[in-house]
């Protein structure tokens, strides 16, 4: 068991992390391949450059009479967090932004930054996701699962017109495309054609809040920028290692957003792999809440890993897990389609998910129950199962 796997930012000090290993063996960070002999620096750069959320202490009291710490029960929170702060930072600062120590912060980054403060306001906060968490069943200070707090994302993104963003969970192990075209191209209609008006104008929306005349950017007038979230499980209580390549070849996608999951009750978000290792930031390490300056500026230090970030075996994760991917525009979005389609066909390992033009008209019925009949005499091995995850998916096909 690798060293790092089993302890936390709590236990150890910064300089006490491993390493990248000295290995001649590919990197793969987020759809960004590096070589660990010669290219050490920019790893750690491009790691230290993604949002890093973890437990904090002493915010406002959540719903105002509620918890003012989220240690012990956030951290599926707080990698949400980080799976949505990933797709923020390619909407409005690009894939290739870095973040520099000291550095003059730029306004979207900022506004990025402002939207997950420990702060009843702001559109991604914690109080904001432990709130509507109620909704999906949750109460406050519960633990989430990977699917849940996808739900949470999605309902929160709509209040966001700023980024604008499509936020869609594909449910039953299944992505429909007809179905994201039509969310994230809302005025055009059932048939695909565009919905104009008699004068030959810009499109009408379709049944949505806006339409695209109200867009302050060109290319999101025609399609809006898809953060694309698929919960699953890929397996009953460990990960069923036909599927570990295909969760592998996830993070070579240049549009992978990473994932969430981790051990139960013990969340990580993994943004890539090195050989058998998933390399992933943890969020158990309590800081304190951060109040931005009176010049606007948020003190960012500690929002930003800056050691090198933990590593574990690939067979050690949980196989409840939710896998996100972020399409800025529809060539995007159909450029992953077609790497998705193209790595189907490799029998490197199973498929983790099917991608379908269209709902088929079986829909509703084409899954199949699975009578589990699981050895009760293995009690650790149940509650491991049952803990986990306590959300409704599909048992993969073995």
């Amino acid at each position: 068991l690798d060293r790092v796997s089993t302890l936390t930012y709590d236990t150890l000090g910064f300089g006490e992390f491993d390493d990248f290993p000295e290995t001649s063996e590919p990197v793969w960070i987020l759809g960004k391949e590096f070589n660990a002999l010669t290219e050490k620096e920019d790893i750690l750069s491009h790691v230290t450059s993604r949002l890093w959320f973890t437990y904090r202490k002493n915010f406002p009291p959540i719903g105002g009479t509620g918890p003012t710490s989220d240690t012990g029960w956030g951290c599926m929170l707080r990698c949400g967090q980080m799976i949505l702060g990933e797709a923020l930072v390619r909407r409005h600062l690009g894939r290739d932004w870095r973040w520099v120590r000291s550095q003059s912060q730029r306004e979207d980054y900022i506004s990025i930054l402002n939207a997950f403060l420990d702060k009843k306001d702001g559109y991604y906060s914690l109080h904001q996701i432990a709130q509507m968490g109620v909704g999906e069943g949750k109460s406050i200070g519960q633990w989430y699962g990977p699917n849940t707090v996808a739900q949470v994302l999605k309902k929160l993104a709509v209040f966001d017109s700023w980024s604008r963003l499509t936020v869609h969970v594909a449910m039953d192990n299944t992505v429909v495309i007809e179905e994201i075209k039509r969310l994230c191209m809302p005025w055009l209609d059932y048939g695909g054609a565009a919905c104009v008006d008699l004068q030959g104008g810009m499109p009408e929306p379709n049944g949505c809040l806006e339409g695209a005349c109200a867009l302050a950017e060109e290319e999101t007038a025609l399609w809006k920028p898809l953060l694309l979230l698929i919960p699953l499980r890929l397996g009953l209580s460990d990960i069923n290692e036909a599927y570990i390549e295909t969760l592998k070849q996830c993070f070579q996608l240049p549009q992978s957003l990473g994932v969430i999951g981790g051990k139960p009750n013990h969340a990580h978000y993994f943004i890539g792999y090195v050989g058998e290792e998933l390399i992933y930031l943890d969020p158990h390490t309590t800081q304190p809440a951060v109040e931005p300056c009176e010049d606007s500026q948020v003190p960012d230090d500690t929002y930003h890993c800056q050691h090198p970030p933990c590593r574990m075996h690939i067979c050690e994760i949980d196989p409840s897990i939710a896998v996100g991917f972020f399409c800025r525009t529809e060539d995007d979005f159909d450029d992953w389609c077609m790497r998705f389609r193209k790595l189907s066909h490799t029998r490197a390992g199973l498929p983790m998910f099917e991608l379908v033009d269209c709902q088929p008209s079986h829909f509703a019925c084409s899954v199949d129950v699975l009578n589990l009949n699981p050895d009760f005499s293995d009690s650790d091995r149940l509650e491991r199962f049952f803990d986990s995850e306590d959300e409704e998916f599909e048992i993969l096909s073995l």
